[in-house]
């Protein structure tokens, strides 16, 4: 395979708190190439100028092309041959509900093609970067889209729903669904619909990824650039118990679970190729609520 080239950018300031990164991406093999995405608590945006890479997650094989992945709390295999090409846009998931204007939960364990979004400055994306000059410009036309968006926006989420993810960011998932109800001030039930609506998960589901993504990352220390193995790796055992896990068979039900397969099987995998990007866990404050 010949080198693969990856090139990260940052979002304009005005989208701080609804997007994380940006992140170009050219990879070329003659032979099949497969990852394991697994959950993680962040949307990505895939602003594709080669060919499409085929999808097989919860809601079943797809070759979208550009698409936007939603909340998922099960793992999607990525395949491709040949050439791959084009811009990574990692959101939280409050951003994509401000800037795409629907219900997360409508997207959630869904890869949805640009064109069924019916955002058509998202759609007329990947033929605007393929004829962009470099990565620069490719970001800063990304950075023009959805500053737009952002100004146009016509909703902005809860308050109260703000709090509770920033809340299970902040602990890792370790907040409980009663404390966060709690901290609101609404009923379980108001909480979990709303909440629902505006992230894609239930609290305790997105609690649960939280917790599972940063296991993930414990497991597989990432390198400033996106590559794999900076850092030192820790046992699975140390990651369950830093966890919050009960003991490493937990942490192993629930890798079976959200990635479809064992801890062990993870970090193989992912110390044999290099990952295409990586969402930060900076997230700025949103836009205050009118």
């Amino acid at each position: 395979m010949d080198r693969p080239e990856y090139v990260s950018g940052r979002p304009h300031r005005a989208l701080a708190g609804l997007v994380l990164d940006y992140g170009g991406y050219v990879e070329v093999s003659p032979h099949p190439i497969r990852r394991r995405q697994a959950p993680t608590g962040a949307l990505t945006l895939i602003v594709s100028f080669g060919p499409p890479l085929r999808l097989h997650g919860p809601a079943g094989p797809s070759v979208p092309g550009s698409f936007l992945a939603g909340m998922h709390d099960a793992a999607v295999v990525t395949e491709y041959v040949g050439l791959q090409r084009g811009v990574q846009v990692n959101l939280t998931p409050l951003g994509g509900y401000v800037l795409l204007g629907v219900a997360m939960d409508a997207l959630t364990n869904r890869s949805t093609s640009l064109d069924e979004l019916s955002v058509p400055a998202l759609a007329a994306l990947p033929e605007q970067l393929a004829d962009a000059p470099d990565w620069p410009a490719r970001f800063a036309r990304v950075d023009t889209v959805l500053v737009r968006l952002l100004a146009c926006a016509r909703r902005l989420p809860d308050p109260e729903v703000r709090w509770a993810w920033q809340q299970l960011r902040r602990t890792g998932g370790a907040a409980g669904v009663a404390e966060l109800a709690a901290g609101t001030g609404w009923s379980r039930r108001h909480l979990l619909t709303r909440f629902r609506t505006q992230v894609g998960l239930t609290p305790k589901t997105a609690a649960r990824v939280l917790r599972f993504e940063r296991a993930a990352r414990l497991l597989v220390p990432v390198l400033a650039d996106g590559g794999p193995g900076a850092g030192t790796a820790r046992s699975i055992s140390d990651v369950a118990a830093g966890c919050g896990y009960a003991d490493h068979a937990h942490l192993t039900r629930e890798f079976r679970a959200l990635a479809g397969v064992t801890p062990s099987t993870y970090v193989a995998e992912w110390r044999a190729a290099v990952p295409i990007r990586s969402s930060q866990d900076d997230e700025a404050a949103l836009p205050s609520q009118p």
